[in-house]
């Protein structure tokens, strides 16, 4: 066993000989928006983003649902399973079977499988003061799927959101594979416990302290707007829980410390580069057609009690 639950860690990844090794997760999650084909589609990326996150390869899938009986028309259930095939297809992925149950609550994912190069692990344990840490997408989807839900999203900040939810990490993840070894020390993906909460755990898990300049935090377009009326219970818990080891310095708005705490689904990776590294991973990302931008840094830990720092 390379990487269990013990780093937090977004999959577990197990060594078959010297040269190989396995990298499985699972996921589920209900409907955050109302189209089911786009519902499938999302479950999809966000299943296959932990892979992506340990810098391995996804090979299979097994789908995990739930559904309602006698609640659903056929043809919305047909939509889940074709959307999230369609992007198991787009990575490459083969659907070798699945789970369905009946549940009162929808609910749909995957478990899945790939591959990994056990010398280059990207576990949230790599992280060493100094590195860049690098953001492959904006945040806000909680924010904005929660207005979806109360029909108070506008349509095109909806669909900007859906849009992003629905992008493979792929491309960052094949960009990042090519550089050499040792360019990048750690990844995680942005989800459930918001940017904030993802690197504490990456900090508590390499003994070093983060500092996030709130001001190059890409944010979906619209979203800001939006926080007002439309935050989340897990924001609240997220900022909570994590508020304990984080230190705001400076001013930062409050709607801005929501946006950090917001709970992301089929978020971006926070990458960890080596500061020799940062100028080509930037480039090969950005060649990818992704944008890589520098949102904080690495620092040497100086109070155990916040291990990420706000400015």
């Amino acid at each position: 066993m390379l990487v269990d639950y013990r780093t937090s860690d977004d999959a577990g990844v197990y060594r078959w000989d010297d040269s190989s090794a396995l990298v499985q997760t699972v996921d589920f999650f209900t409907p955050i928006v109302d189209d089911p084909f786009a519902y499938g589609q999302i479950a999809a990326a966000n299943s296959l983003s932990d892979v992506y996150a340990m810098g391995g390869v996804p090979l299979t899938a097994l789908a995990v649902a739930g559904f309602p009986v006698d609640e659903l028309e056929p043809g919305v259930i047909q939509a889940v399973f074709e959307g999230g095939l369609s992007k198991l297809r787009e990575a490459g992925v083969a659907l070798l079977g699945g789970h369905t149950v009946k549940d009162a609550e929808i609910k749909f994912g995957y478990s899945v499988t790939g591959r990994i190069d056990p010398d280059r692990v990207l576990s949230n344990a790599g992280l060493q003061a100094g590195d860049a840490l690098l953001l492959t997408k904006p945040l806000g989807t909680g924010i904005v799927a929660t207005a979806i839900k109360k029909g108070r999203a506008p349509e095109g900040v909806a669909a900007k959101a859906i849009e992003s939810m629905a992008t493979l990490n792929r491309a960052p993840a094949d960009a990042l594979r090519d550089l050499p070894a040792g360019a990048v020390h750690a990844c995680t993906d942005i989800t459930g416990f918001g940017l904030v909460g993802h690197a504490c755990e990456m900090a508590a898990a390499s003994a070093v302290g983060v500092r996030i300049d709130s001001a190059r935090v890409p944010l979906l377009e619209g979203a800001t707007a939006l926080v007002s009326r439309n935050q989340t219970a897990g924001g609240d818990s997220n900022a909570r829980h994590f508020g304990e080891r984080t230190e705001i310095v400076g001013e930062v708005s409050a709607d801005l410390v929501a946006l950090l705490h917001d709970p992301q689904t089929s978020g971006g990776l926070l990458v960890a580069v080596a500061p020799a590294a940062r100028e080509r991973a930037a480039q090969a990302l950005a060649e990818a057609g992704v944008d890589g931008v520098q949102i904080g840094e690495a620092v040497p830990v100086q109070d155990a009690s916040a291990l990420v720092r706000i400015t």
